[in-house]
This record gives structure tokens, C-alpha cells and sequence, in this order.
């Protein structure tokens, strides 16, 4: 259960509900931190994701001594004082180098977290790439190539893909702009392998998109690679916590009709439904009342016999002539 703070002043109380929880939620922030050893390809490599975040993204320089797996305090710290519910947090050793950890935040508390570790040979930064760069907050198109990605189980490479795709948000839009549509990030994974030990890489490609002339209707559609490029091998996870996930993805009430169940409109716009009924007993059925159809008239006498409603003569008793007058 999450803690409540109860406000001592009227200013507490408008700074709390600022931070409370929306219908519409505002734009999530990222924020960048980097630990006390960080080589300079992790710089580089956060440096350009920054740089994709744009404008909703903060990026702080200092060495802080943080480890996340270890003690979250620091994070959950950071979270609030900037009011960031992701984090990217860069560091590297020996035993885990060029190690980039996502984190995600839900009021304030690490809510889950994935470690990517980079690799350094296939690296390749944003300004590598000699082209055209995309303009500063848009929001890009992305594709998840990889069957990974769609495992009904929960795993490394869904918790990758939820991740990344509340990192390339950005803010909520009612209609999208065809020019706005410039660039297009590909995250993909091969296909796991029995009996192989080693988990698939992540491959993360970003596209120029370039339209040229066709000389039909719609143009010819083209894509460069704009940079920057970057594998990663899938380190340490954290998991959320059942309830709090079910807390953090529960939608709030709005005014709007909510659809009704077993009601559909088909092609022509007849309004259909569906009546779910339970079994009927045809014992029960009312019926029109027929004296023909009485339960008296065809009942079993006691001798096993039909009761039809005739008189049966025994052969020892005598017969009784009917006196004429």
C-alpha cells in the first residue's frame, strides 16, 4: 500500500495536487544519470538517446554513487525531486560494462527495471552518420520486429518493448500530421533457439524517412538510417509488483459513454443483441388447455389397464336386461 502524505499548509496542498494523479496524465519526463564509472561509449550512447527525447528529457553530468539493484532510494529520490517517472541510469564495470539500466517510476517508486548491457564493436553515435537529422520533438513511428516481442508470458523483451515505447511518446496527440511523420525506429530480436544458452540482442536501428516523386497519386517512400545504431544483451530485471502494476495501468472514470456489452451494429446500421437465456424446461411450457389433453384421461387404472372412460362387463356376472315398457 502506498503511503499518503497529508498536507500541513494550503501551499503543501497545491503542490500535491499538482503531483495527483490525472485523467489525462501530462508528458512523462526522462531523466539522464550516469554513475561514478561510466565509459565514454555509455555517455555516448545516453548522450543520443537525450537527444532523441528532446524536449521532455533532463540530463545531469554528475557522478552519483547508485546502485540501482541494490538500493532505490537514490532513484526514487531523483524521480521526485524533478518530477521524472523514467530514468536512464549509465555505469560500467568488469563484470557488467557499457551496462545502461531503464528504469520506470509509478508516485514516485521504482516501479520496474531492465538492464541493457551495449556492445561496443557494432556502436555507432548519431553524428557517424553524415545525413539530414530529424526536427527536435517529434514524435517518431515505431516497429517491433521479432516474435520475442509478442510472447503472451511476460518477459525481458515485453517489459523492452513497453519501455521503449513509453520512452518515444511523447505528448499525446488527437491527430497526426503526414509531415510530421520524418523518422521511424526499429527495435528487433531474432527468433530463441533450443538449446542455446544465450539470450537474442536487441537491435535498435532509427530511419530517416524521405518521400520522392512517383508520378502517381502518393509518392515513393525511402529510408536512410540516421543513427544511431545499438545492440544490447539483456542483463538484470526487476519485475513490477502485481498490485502495483494493476495500480499503476488502472484508467480513470471520464464522461464518456462507455460501449455496452452484447450490442453491436452491423454494415447496413441495424443495431444487433445478443440475450443469453438459461435452460428451459419444456415440462413447464404453458400450453393451451384442451380437454383431450387432460392428465385424468389417460391415467393407469390399478389392474395395468387404460382408463378410456368405458364401462368393462365381467363374464360371471349376469347380464341385465333392460325392461321395455
Amino acid at each position: 500500500m502506498l503511503r499518503q502524505i497529508k498536507p500541513r499548509n494550503a501551499r503543501s496542498k497545491r503542490a500535491l495536487d499538482k503531483k495527483a494523479p490525472k485523467a489525462i496524465e501530462n508528458p512523462k519526463t526522462a531523466l539522464f544519470l550516469r554513475g561514478t564509472s561510466c565509459s565514454q561509449i555509455t555517455q555516448d550512447a545516453m548522450t543520443d538517446l537525450y537527444s532523441l527525447r528532446l524536449p521532455l528529457a533532463k540530463k545531469f553530468t554528475k557522478k552519483n554513487d547508485i546502485h540501482p539493484f541494490e538500493d532505490t532510494s537514490s532513484l526514487e529520490f531523483f524521480s521526485e525531486k524533478n518530477d521524472a517517472s523514467i530514468l536512464l541510469f549509465g555505469s560500467s564495470n568488469k563484470k557488467r560494462p557499457h551496462a545502461i539500466t531503464l528504469v520506470r517510476t509509478f508516485m514516485y517508486k521504482v516501479l520496474d527495471m531492465l538492464e541493457l548491457n551495449l556492445d561496443p564493436e557494432s556502436f555507432r553515435t548519431l553524428n557517424q552518420f553524415k545525413n539530414k537529422k530529424c526536427a527536435v520533438g517529434l514524435k517518431p513511428m515505431l516497429l517491433f520486429s521479432g516474435t520475442p516481442f509478442e510472447s503472451p508470458v511476460p518477459n525481458e523483451y515485453t517489459l523492452a518493448k513497453n519501455f521503449f515505447i513509453d520512452f518515444f511518446k511523447g505528448e499525446p496527440a488527437d491527430k497526426v500530421d503526414v509531415e510530421g511523420l520524418q523518422y521511424i525506429v526499429c527495435i528487433s530480436a531474432r527468433d530463441t533457439v533450443d538449446g542455446e544458452e544465450a539470450k537474442p540482442k536487441l537491435h535498435l536501428r532509427v530511419y530517416l524517412i524521405k518521400t520522392k516523386r512517383s508520378g502517381q497519386r502518393l509518392p515513393r517512400v525511402e529510408v536512410e538510417e540516421m543513427g544511431p545504431r545499438m545492440d544490447f544483451r539483456v542483463g538484470r530485471v526487476r519485475e513490477a509488483d502485481e498490485s502495483t502494476m494493476k495500480e499503476a495501468i488502472k484508467r480513470a472514470r471520464t464522461t464518456a459513454e462507455r460501449p455496452k456489452k452484447n450490442i453491436s451494429t452491423d454494415v447496413v446500421g441495424d443495431k444487433m443483441g445478443r440475450i443469453h437465456l438459461g435452460k428451459q424446461d419444456l415440462k413447464e411450457l404453458q400450453t393451451r388447455k384442451m380437454k383431450g389433453l387432460k392428465r385424468s384421461r389417460d391415467m393407469v387404472d390399478e389392474n395395468g389397464g387404460i382408463d378410456d372412460g368405458e364401462d368393462i362387463v365381467s363374464e360371471d356376472e349376469p347380464v341385465q336386461k333392460s325392461k321395455r315398457a
